[in-house]
């Protein structure tokens, strides 16, 4: 059974940097095949960061330059890393895994089997 467990998240100033976690079980961060989603109040499930099934990185415009995604096989852990974060980054953020091609690209949530708890985020000047 695959289990993501998401960490990291907290209260941030603007400009500030934070490093989101993403902890598999059952799930080997080798396949790539992994993403990150934000979601507001209201809002729909936003894909960010993505690793392909080649391990090509996919970045959402709205982030580009300021969020990084990463793996680290030791501890079979996603990553992301997020700068110069701003008001507008507010959301909760979740790890996907297990991709499947849907043709939408790999920033779509339906293209995706596996998910995490969240954690939250909050920018504030």
């Amino acid at each position: 059974q695959v289990q993501l467990a998401e960490s990291g998240g907290g209260s941030v100033q603007v400009g500030g940097s934070v490093r989101l976690s993403c902890a598999a079980i059952g799930y080997s961060v080798r396949r790539w095949c992994m993403a990150w989603f934000r979601q507001g109040p209201g809002k729909e499930r936003e894909g960010v960061a993505a690793l392909d099934w080649f391990g090509d990185r996919h970045y959402a415009d709205s982030v580009k330059g300021r969020l990084s995604i990463s793996t680290e096989d030791a501890k079979n852990t996603l990553y992301l890393q997020m700068k110069s974060l701003e008001p507008e980054d507010t959301d909760m953020y979740f790890c996907a895994a297990d991709c499947s091609d849907g043709g939408t690209g790999f920033l779509d949530a339906t293209n995706y089997s596996k998910w995490g708890q969240g954690t939250q985020v909050s920018v504030s000047s």
